[in-house]
């Protein structure tokens, strides 16, 4: 399981113009499924989320989560993240997970975020045609890998 955290002061999904879910200060979460991710890899990647110190302290410092600053939460699922470039001009796509198995792994994951003491919650609509507005706060970017190659 892959995750492209962004920190932002709002963030959205459009389909077809119309807003289908919102958040203001938080994380922007883009979530890449593989078919062989397990309930353990939803769990690093929760806990990872919601721990980090990527939030400012009183000092300047990223010294709290988003749990401390009581921030909003938006998870998109994002197949291409486990897109292969290095071979040719177009991506492959061989790692992602099939569209039924990696759909229920991601309601899996949601209900399990769902179970933390977050604020707000949303999400974008399983492979929907969505645009997704992300204003970056910083720009704070990181990436998290269940495999933990990055």
């Amino acid at each position: 399981m892959r995750a492209v955290i962004q920190r932002v002061t709002a963030s959205e999904v459009r389909i077809n113009n119309e807003t289908v879910a919102k958040i203001g200060h938080g994380l922007n979460v883009l979530l890449g499924i593989k078919d062989d991710d397990t309930e353990a890899d939803m769990d690093y990647i929760i806990n990872k989320l919601v721990n980090l110190r990527i939030f400012e302290d009183n000092d300047g410092k990223m010294n709290r989560s988003i749990l401390d600053v009581e921030g909003e939460l938006l998870v998109v699922s994002q197949f291409t993240l486990y897109g292969d470039c290095r071979k040719g001009r177009r991506p492959g796509f061989t790692r992602s997970g099939p569209v039924d198995v990696a759909e229920k792994k991601y309601a899996i994951f949601v209900d399990k975020l769902k179970c933390q003491p977050m604020k707000k919650i949303e999400t974008g609509v399983f492979q929907a045609e969505m645009e997704v507005v992300i204003v970056n706060d910083g720009p704070v970017t990181l990436l998290l890998d269940s495999e933990k190659i990055f």
